[in-house]
């Protein structure tokens, strides 16, 4: 049978493995890769920071959208590596491996599989995760495509910046974007045939498919002083509010400075319609860095001041403001209809 057309159901487990290993990213902090019954990682300054995330199919992607887009699987192994090392990166560390688990449906091309190695790969070197590397994993069978992927990584002697630090007084920073991904779904599900798509739209259906969390940008904050910090992957308002009630502060949004990084989702609005400003605050998946830093220092390259952090009020309740109002807390929602 050709390459091209083999489908998982047509290797065993281990010929899958064969084909899969040579594509991973190999890196010094694996002392024992793929291949054994457990990976050996080395903890630099002897604590490891941990995490892990799942997409799947029909829930987190589609193999094919509503425009004709078809996802790849460098779509889905580069977004895979994306999030995650985003994840270490929000705690001021930088990820030193990862470990894949691949429930697959037995139709899944296996040209498909081996996209999904390079993409995760190319997730690393392309985001700059120097060190970073594959250390082993999981293969199983299943009506739907998963991918989980768990991150182990390393401070290396630096505190953990944590959601909870944040002190009245702090200024509110942004680095990365926010509202892309958003639109980016937008154009997605749109009925505009993918190939009809501008630059700049096409753009953002990429920054939907493959996020670019700024991973210099984290260990950066964490030196520069930043109180505390989180990634930004279910929407401006609805992490807000999770670093907001975990400091026990009131995060106010500026929405002066927000109406800069609404500016470039205006290309969308030509095939979608939509609202910018709903899409920088309610949108996910860009994986950006919010971080607060106390006032008067200079902010970290890459980052934008985009609000402040102040005391809650008598009877009030820490959470999101926009100019000193209420906000309603919109975000992405694993468990909602």
């Amino acid at each position: 049978m050709p390459a091209e057309q083999l489908t998982v159901a047509d290797l065993s487990e281990s010929q899958l493995l064969q084909r899969i290993f040579p594509r991973l990213e190999q890196g010094r902090h694996v002392l024992l890769g793929p291949g054994d019954d457990a990976a050996i990682v080395d903890a630099p300054d002897g604590r490891a920071v941990v995490s892990i995330d799942t997409q799947t199919q029909d829930q987190d992607f589609r193999l094919e959208w509503r425009n004709g887009y078809r996802t790849t699987g460098y779509d889905v192994g580069w977004k895979a590596a994306a999030q995650n090392l985003s994840d270490i990166n929000a705690m001021g560390g930088r990820a030193t491996s990862l470990v894949v688990s691949l429930t697959l449906p037995p139709a899944t091309p296996v040209s498909w599989v081996e996209e999904l190695a390079d993409g995760i790969t190319a997730g690393i070197r392309g985001l700059g995760a120097a060190g970073c590397s594959v250390a082993g994993g999981d293969l199983g069978r299943g009506r739907e495509i998963a991918v989980t992927v768990a991150v182990l990584g390393t401070l290396a002697g630096a505190r953990p910046v944590l959601r909870s630090g944040a002190r009245p007084g702090d200024v509110v920073a942004l680095a990365g974007t926010v509202g892309c991904a958003a639109a980016g779904l937008a154009l997605l599900e749109s009925t505009a045939p993918v190939a009809a798509l501008n630059a700049e739209q096409r753009r953002l259906v990429d920054l939907q498919c493959r996020p670019i969390p700024p991973l210099d940008a984290g260990p950066l904050a964490a030196a520069s002083g930043a109180t505390a910090m989180m990634d930004v992957s279910d929407g401006l308002l609805r992490d807000g509010e999770r670093l907001a009630v975990s400091s026990d502060v009131v995060v106010d949004f500026d929405p002066d400075a927000l109406d800069a990084f609404a500016e470039p989702l205006r290309a969308a609005l030509t095939v979608t319609g939509g609202d910018p400003a709903a899409w920088v605050l309610g949108g996910g998946e860009d994986h950006g860095l919010l971080a607060t830093f106390p006032a008067g220092i200079p902010l970290p390259q890459g980052f934008t001041a985009i609000g402040s952090i102040h005391a809650a009020g008598v009877g009030e309740s820490s959470g999101v403001r926009i100019a000193g109002r209420p906000a309603d807390t919109v975000g992405w929602d694993h468990f909602a209809d």
